[in-house]
Protein backbone atom coordinates (compact mmCIF):
# COMPACT_ATOMS: atom_id res chain seq x y z
CA UNK A 1 0.00 0.00 0.00
CA UNK A 2 1.40 3.46 -0.32
CA UNK A 3 -0.49 6.31 0.68
CA UNK A 4 0.09 9.73 -1.02
CA UNK A 5 -0.82 12.75 1.86
CA UNK A 6 -3.08 15.06 0.76
CA UNK A 7 -1.21 18.23 0.30
CA UNK A 8 2.26 16.28 -0.90
CA UNK A 9 1.31 17.05 -3.85
CA UNK A 10 1.93 20.42 -5.38
CA UNK A 11 -0.34 22.05 -7.80
CA UNK A 12 0.53 23.47 -10.38
CA UNK A 13 -0.56 26.38 -12.84
CA UNK A 14 -1.13 24.51 -16.64
CA UNK A 15 1.32 25.77 -19.39
CA UNK A 16 -0.08 28.33 -21.64
CA UNK A 17 1.29 26.18 -24.79
CA UNK A 18 -1.84 23.81 -24.36
CA UNK A 19 -4.33 25.82 -22.65
CA UNK A 20 -5.89 28.99 -22.77
CA UNK A 21 -6.75 30.94 -19.96
CA UNK A 22 -5.66 30.66 -16.16
CA UNK A 23 -5.65 26.42 -15.13
CA UNK A 24 -4.61 24.67 -11.50
CA UNK A 25 -3.91 21.00 -12.13
CA UNK A 26 -2.71 18.92 -8.92
CA UNK A 27 -1.99 15.04 -10.17
CA UNK A 28 -3.72 12.49 -8.69
CA UNK A 29 -1.55 9.74 -9.80
CA UNK A 30 0.88 8.80 -12.38
CA UNK A 31 1.56 4.92 -12.84
CA UNK A 32 4.71 3.47 -13.74
CA UNK A 33 5.16 1.04 -16.39
CA UNK A 34 3.79 -1.55 -16.82
CA UNK A 35 0.92 0.47 -15.66
CA UNK A 36 -0.30 3.53 -17.89
CA UNK A 37 -3.02 5.29 -15.50
CA UNK A 38 -2.80 9.28 -15.50
CA UNK A 39 -5.49 11.17 -13.37
CA UNK A 40 -5.35 14.71 -12.76
CA UNK A 41 -7.17 17.36 -10.92
CA UNK A 42 -8.24 20.12 -13.41
CA UNK A 43 -9.41 23.58 -12.25
CA UNK A 44 -10.42 25.93 -14.97
CA UNK A 45 -11.48 29.47 -14.48
CA UNK A 46 -14.47 31.23 -16.33
CA UNK A 47 -13.46 31.01 -20.11
CA UNK A 48 -10.42 28.72 -19.84
CA UNK A 49 -9.87 25.94 -21.64
CA UNK A 50 -7.63 23.05 -23.28
CA UNK A 51 -6.06 23.33 -26.92
CA UNK A 52 -7.49 20.92 -29.15
CA UNK A 53 -6.25 17.55 -28.04
CA UNK A 54 -6.23 13.30 -28.66
CA UNK A 55 -5.45 10.67 -26.23
CA UNK A 56 -3.75 7.39 -28.14
CA UNK A 57 -6.37 5.64 -25.40
CA UNK A 58 -8.98 8.03 -24.90
CA UNK A 59 -9.94 9.73 -22.05
CA UNK A 60 -12.68 9.88 -19.24
CA UNK A 61 -13.51 13.04 -17.32
CA UNK A 62 -15.27 13.28 -13.86
CA UNK A 63 -16.63 16.42 -13.12
CA UNK A 64 -16.59 17.38 -9.67
CA UNK A 65 -17.97 20.89 -9.54
CA UNK A 66 -19.24 24.15 -12.11
CA UNK A 67 -19.98 23.97 -15.46
CA UNK A 68 -18.36 24.10 -18.80
CA UNK A 69 -17.85 23.34 -22.46
CA UNK A 70 -16.45 20.32 -24.78
CA UNK A 71 -16.63 19.61 -28.00
CA UNK A 72 -15.27 16.79 -30.43
CA UNK A 73 -13.98 18.05 -33.88
CA UNK A 74 -16.99 18.30 -36.07
CA UNK A 75 -19.67 18.19 -33.14
CA UNK A 76 -21.50 20.75 -31.71
CA UNK A 77 -20.46 22.30 -28.40
CA UNK A 78 -21.74 20.26 -25.15
CA UNK A 79 -22.45 21.34 -21.52
CA UNK A 80 -20.75 19.78 -19.23
CA UNK A 81 -21.86 19.94 -15.14
CA UNK A 82 -20.91 18.59 -11.86
CA UNK A 83 -21.37 14.76 -11.54
CA UNK A 84 -21.30 13.87 -15.51
CA UNK A 85 -18.51 11.71 -16.46
CA UNK A 86 -17.41 12.20 -20.38
CA UNK A 87 -15.54 9.55 -22.63
CA UNK A 88 -13.39 10.24 -25.65
CA UNK A 89 -12.51 7.46 -28.03
CA UNK A 90 -9.00 6.81 -28.68
CA UNK A 91 -7.67 9.40 -30.82
CA UNK A 92 -10.89 11.61 -31.07
CA UNK A 93 -9.85 15.55 -31.30
CA UNK A 94 -11.76 17.35 -28.61
CA UNK A 95 -11.35 20.14 -26.05
CA UNK A 96 -13.32 20.71 -22.97
CA UNK A 97 -12.97 23.71 -20.37
CA UNK A 98 -15.15 26.21 -18.46
CA UNK A 99 -18.04 28.08 -19.51
CA UNK A 100 -17.41 31.68 -20.39
CA UNK A 101 -18.76 33.04 -16.88
CA UNK A 102 -18.59 29.61 -14.68
CA UNK A 103 -15.53 27.88 -13.45
CA UNK A 104 -15.23 23.93 -13.71
CA UNK A 105 -13.29 21.28 -11.72
CA UNK A 106 -12.77 17.91 -13.36
CA UNK A 107 -10.89 15.05 -12.80
CA UNK A 108 -9.16 14.21 -16.12
CA UNK A 109 -8.40 10.26 -16.50
CA UNK A 110 -5.99 8.51 -19.17
CA UNK A 111 -3.54 5.84 -20.45
CA UNK A 112 -0.60 5.57 -22.21
CA UNK A 113 0.27 4.77 -25.26
CA UNK A 114 3.98 3.91 -26.05
CA UNK A 115 4.75 6.78 -22.66
CA UNK A 116 2.21 8.99 -24.76
CA UNK A 117 -0.83 10.26 -22.82
CA UNK A 118 -1.66 12.96 -24.53
CA UNK A 119 -0.94 14.84 -28.25
CA UNK A 120 -1.50 18.25 -28.15
CA UNK A 121 -3.04 20.50 -31.31
CA UNK A 122 -3.72 23.98 -31.83
CA UNK A 123 -5.38 26.67 -29.58
CA UNK A 124 -9.38 26.73 -29.68
CA UNK A 125 -10.30 30.41 -31.23
CA UNK A 126 -12.55 32.77 -29.42
CA UNK A 127 -14.55 31.71 -32.53
CA UNK A 128 -14.63 28.20 -32.01
CA UNK A 129 -15.77 28.86 -28.48
CA UNK A 130 -18.27 31.04 -29.28
CA UNK A 131 -18.53 32.40 -26.27
CA UNK A 132 -21.44 30.89 -24.46
CA UNK A 133 -23.33 31.38 -21.27
CA UNK A 134 -23.43 28.54 -18.92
Amino acid sequence: MKIIACGSVPTVIAPEKYFTGRVLQTPIIEKEAPARLRATLVSFEPGARTHWHTHPLGQTLYVTEGAGLAQTWGGPIQEIRAGDVISFAPGEKHWHGAAPKSAITHIAMQEALDDVHVDWLEGVTDQQFGGRDT
